[in-house]
């Protein structure tokens, strides 16, 4: 099958609209630093929509998250007018979120997953009192952690506060030591595939990796870490996938399936000083990443081919250019993508996009 990558560039980027969309969640504080996000939407069976995020204050891993109010709440909003207006309904403090001797020093991203039994949620938090492996102590910054990620499960978005945690992805190899920022997506047998971001002992790059969940059954299997490699260009130290959307089987897309997978991705993990006579353009560092797309042909992964190769393909027309953490919800009406945006005064709100199903149906017919 020859795929048309240019409706499926173009119906990303109708998506992912930096001029249409509108912010939905404000951070804590206009200023660099300062964001709402990491997370993704869910419609629940009463037709409601629900985006989870965490609310994240100015903070600086190089001298310890601890010291300051980094990732310091997660947050459920629900929506009962399709995304017109959004109020909270659940949220934990660090604290609430302690695993037995594991105190959470951040908040990190988070995916919700509506089930036959009512919904769960993966969260990802940095923890102190885990510790480095044998051989690697010395490379723990003080007043830093680990990140791993936990899975709390309900009938209801409100039992969710007070389940139990229960650690789902967890390593102890130097090459992907950290996990974080999980998304989820199903396949058409059932399967749940829990994808994450990954960071080496020595944090000098984010990638991607999965495990998956039969159909049926309640535990995952092991990690699969190097099915998505970083890219040569404007990703070469980024490159974190944070959605995985089925493009709606319409045209040339109803032969076989298709799916979108956007990522971050940036070229250094700290910003650099460019050259005065360079071009200028947004480079993309931690923290402020852009935004790219790939597409996949079936799951588990095999492939992922990237769309954007030599230069990213979302960019916010603001503040740094940062545009990352795309999720995608498709529902009977339509689209809704949300994003974290940079703007003027370099902090991300969370921001939304609907696209109506006619006008998908344009794009791919």
């Amino acid at each position: 099958m020859t795929i048309d990558t240019a409706k499926l560039t173009k119906l990303a980027q109708s998506l992912v609209n930096q001029q249409q969309a509108g912010i939905i969640v404000e951070p804590q504080d206009r200023a660099s630093g300062f964001w709402f996000g990491g997370g993704n939407m869910v419609e629940l069976p009463d037709g409601s929509l629900c985006v989870v995020g965490r609310y994240r204050n100015a903070g600086d891993s190089r001298t310890g998250v601890a010291a300051g109010e980094r990732g310091l709440e997660l947050a459920i909003f629900q929506s009962n007018d399709k995304g017109q207006s959004w109020k909270k309904a659940v949220s934990w403090t660090k604290a609430e979120l302690n695993v037995g001797d594991w105190e959470v020093l951040s908040i990190e991203g988070s995916a919700l997953n509506v089930t036959e039994s009512g919904i769960e949620l993966f969260i990802s938090t940095e923890k102190d009192h885990l510790g480095y492996p044998a051989g690697f102590e010395q490379y723990l910054k003080p007043g830093t952690g680990v990140w791993t990620i936990e899975r709390v499960a309900a009938d209801s978005l409100e039992g969710l506060k007070s389940a139990s945690l229960e650690t789902v992805v967890q390593s102890d190899d130097p090459e992907y030591l950290h996990i974080k920022d999980p998304f989820v997506h199903t396949t058409l047998d059932g399967d749940l595939i829990l994808y994450f971001c990954t960071h080496p002992f020595n944090w000098s790059s984010s990638n991607t990796g999965y495990v998956i969940r039969k159909a049926g059954e309640s535990t995952c299997s092991e990690p699969v870490y190097d099915f998505f490699p970083r890219g040569t260009t404007w990703d070469v130290a980024m490159t974190r996938g944070t959605t995985v959307v089925d493009v709606p089987k319409l045209g040339e897309f109803a032969q076989e399936p298709v799916s979108l997978f956007f990522y971050d991705g940036g070229e250094c993990v700290r910003d650099l000083e460019e050259h005065n006579s360079a071009v200028k353009r947004p480079r993309g560092y931690s923290c402020e990443e852009l935004g790219g797309l790939a597409y996949v042909m079936a799951e588990p992964v095999e492939q992922v081919t990237r769309l954007s190769r030599y230069q990213p393909m979302f960019v916010s027309p603001q503040g740094t250019g940062c545009s990352r953490y795309v999720d995608v919800l498709t529902t009977a009406d339509g689209m809704y993508a949300t994003w974290q945006q940079s703007q003027s005064d370099q902090s991300q709100p969370l921001v939304m996009n609907f696209v109506p199903t006619a006008e998908i149906e344009a794009i791919l017919s």
